[in-house]
């Protein structure tokens, strides 16, 4: 199956990659990186309402859905955009009142939601609640580091924390366009959310499912796109080694990986929205086959660079780095495939 964008999502793709390619050229991003301080993007992406997409517009979004936010993951993976940020608040912003919402899109206020970003969301250990004061710690949070408001799942529900009250210790990466951080929470004062815990965070896994699988999906694009690019200039033995069939059969190969991923990430992704019967299933074979083929690309297409791809000038290391971490954020393809398995009926042989 070969999923086909309707011309309104084109449009905002074309859109938005446009502007990524403006704002987010080569020589910022890896300024940002190098600097660790995104500010300078995460400021135009709000300023210029890309944080506002996938939003209800009730809320203070320009609308569209799930689907609409896996084309700008993917957008986004394909510069090595710093997108922490811009992720962690898609996450969190569903949980948020609208005046709240409104504040995080307009004002560039990031929000994070406090689980660990080693499994699914809704796996994460829950803070604790006494009255309106919360107490707990969570590790590997996405963005966190990013946010000035904090979402926090608690065996009560939801409450929502200014990161002010707690301690943030971020985490070293080797991919430098995301950040992940250490929250802890001492009796911070707090305010009860609406949004009912269990099925807001049953959903945020399978959003970040679906958003990690586009993460990777872009780019895989990407790291094949250099490749040829490469072939097509590398020679040896007085030949372009674009022209050696090995070459070829990996680059095919890689490209097999990457029109099926974007199949599946884009059904997965209109699934969730739709609330399809098998919705569950759909996001997690996403997760579990796009961020796989990711890191398989990016092994292939380092190999197709001759090793030159993972130094520190070429940009191929920035995309390497982010496929292999997608295939842990989240939750790694096992855990996935496991929910598929147990989602699945037997059948007597």
């Amino acid at each position: 199956m070969r999923w086909a964008l309707e011309p309104e999502q084109e449009m905002f793709r074309d859109s938005l990659s446009g502007w990524i390619e403006k704002v987010a050229t080569p020589p910022r991003v890896r300024g940002w990186l190098d600097s660790g301080d995104p500010t300078e993007f995460e400021t135009a992406l709000a300023e210029e309402g890309w944080l506002a997409v996938g939003t209800a517009e009730d809320s203070g979004g320009a609308g569209g859905g799930l689907l609409e936010l896996a084309i700008a993951a993917e957008t986004f993976a394909r510069d090595a955009a710093p997108s922490s940020a811009w992720f962690a608040s898609v996450l969190a912003l569903p949980a948020l009142d609208a005046k709240t919402a409104v504040t995080v899109i307009e004002e560039g206020r990031f929000a994070a939601l406090v689980v660990s970003a080693d499994g699914p969301p809704d796996t994460s250990a829950r803070f604790t609640v006494t009255g309106n004061r919360v107490t707990g710690t969570a590790s590997a949070v996405l963005g966190a580091d990013r946010a000035a408001l904090l979402v926090i799942p608690t065996d009560a529900g939801l409450y929502l924390v200014d990161s002010s009250s707690a301690t943030i210790t971020p985490t070293a990466l080797l991919d430098r366009s995301r950040t992940t951080a250490t929250v802890t929470l001492e009796a911070a004062e707090a305010t009860r959310l609406e949004a009912d815990a269990a099925t807001f965070l049953a959903e945020a896994a399978l959003r970040a499912a679906v958003l990690t699988a586009a993460d990777s999906l872009g780019a895989s694009t990407r790291m094949l796109q250099l490749s040829v690019e490469y072939s097509k200039q590398r020679s040896q033995y007085g030949q372009l080694i674009g022209s050696f069939q090995a070459m070829k059969h990996a680059a095919a190969t890689v490209l097999v990986a990457e029109e099926a991923s974007r199949s599946i990430v884009y059904y997965a992704a209109a699934s969730v929205d739709e609330r399809l019967p098998d919705a569950a299933l759909h996001a997690a074979a996403a997760k579990a086959q796009a961020t796989r083929a990711g890191s398989d690309t990016a092994d292939s297409t380092l190999t197709m660079h001759g090793a030159i791809g993972y130094t520190w000038e070429h940009d191929l290391q920035l995309l390497y780095k982010r496929a292999k971490l997608n295939v842990a954020l989240f939750g790694a393809p096992a855990v996935w495939n496991e929910r598929i398995a147990q989602a699945l009926e037997l059948s007597a042989a």
